[in-house]
């Protein structure tokens, strides 16, 4: 019922984020990145410490 967005809804998140972030579209798009990456380092360093308890 509910998978990924096909193109034609992809293209109206992109017209709306055009519209609502503008010219600071590159900035939050690369604080977003930034924050995944952080996110997903914080994740290794719980499992690499979950795996060395073991």
């Amino acid at each position: 019922m509910f998978g990924m967005p096909g193109p034609m809804e992809m293209l109206i998140i992109g017209a709306i984020a055009l519209l609502l972030f503008g010219k600071r579209l590159p900035e939050v798009a690369r604080s977003l990145g930034s924050s995944m990456n952080e996110f997903k380092k914080g994740l290794r360093n719980d499992q690499d410490g979950f795996n060395g308890a073991s």
